[in-house]
């Protein structure tokens, strides 16, 4: 049986499916949880009730909790729509040669979570403006209201690995794989975050940031590598062809 070879894929994004694949954004979301877990976590934790609050109208934990998610994988959903659709364009322009080295890019972005390079990313000042007006605003609102507000307005918050995700769906050549791209993401993000929320004093007690930060480094370092090694074959070594990496 012939199988036809995606035509409606132009041949140039065929080297850059090993970095757009939802799969690869899943590992990086992951990864990304256990910098998010010391950063987001105590935003995130802050939203949930108290007991003493049960009185109070949407103050069920499960429901807030769920609520915070949707509405962050909303955000995310619709922001790789956006950067999907933009970065298309520019792509098409790109020789087929300088997109083969484009999953290094991938390799580039863990070994970054493994060494926290993403610190060295400027911090624009008024995204943090806009966390300040964001936490005034969310006083004295119920529970559920703050969570979808604070869940939803994610990505404006400043987070130096989610620009280098968006960046990578801007590689992913269309809106609906950046949907995929950054919904996987998002994803990855949720269990230890889910986890953070509903466990607080469990997670503070027994994932110290000591060791949430050698998982860190180990599992970036590990992707890493393994990306490097299936990448070979760009570098001249016996090894997949790239085109392989494609996602039918």
């Amino acid at each position: 049986m012939s199988h036809d070879p995606l035509p409606q894929l132009p041949a140039a994004f065929m080297d850059l499916a090993a970095i757009n694949s939802p799969a690869t954004a899943l590992v990086a979301g992951l990864v990304t949880s256990l910098h998010c877990a010391g950063m987001c976590g105590p935003l995130a934790c802050a939203l949930m009730p108290v007991r003493s609050s049960t009185g109070q109208p949407g103050a069920d934990p499960s429901t807030v909790s769920t609520t915070y998610h949707l509405a962050r994988l909303t955000s995310y959903t619709l922001l790789g729509a956006v950067a999907g659709g933009l970065g298309g364009l520019p792509l098409s322009f790109v020789s087929s040669s300088a997109l083969r080295w484009a999953p290094w890019v991938l390799v580039a972005f863990f070994l970054a979570m493994a060494f926290r390079l993403d610190r060295l990313l400027p911090k624009p000042a008024f995204l943090g403006r806009f966390s300040l007006h964001l936490g005034r605003w969310t006083q004295g609102r119920s529970r559920v209201q703050a969570a979808a507000a604070v869940g939803f307005a994610t990505p404006l918050l400043p987070c130096g690995p989610l620009y280098f995700v968006i960046a990578l769906a801007l590689m992913t050549g269309s809106a609906l794989r950046g949907i995929e791209f950054m919904l996987a993401f998002g994803l990855g993000t949720v269990p230890l975050l889910w986890l953070a929320q509903s466990q607080f004093q469990w997670v503070r007690q027994k994932l110290s940031p000591l060791w949430l930060n050698r998982v860190r480094i180990s599992l970036a370092l590990i992707t890493a590598v393994t990306l490097s090694w299936r990448l070979r074959g760009t570098l001249g070594f016996a090894g997949p062809d790239p085109a392989n990496f494609i996602c039918h």
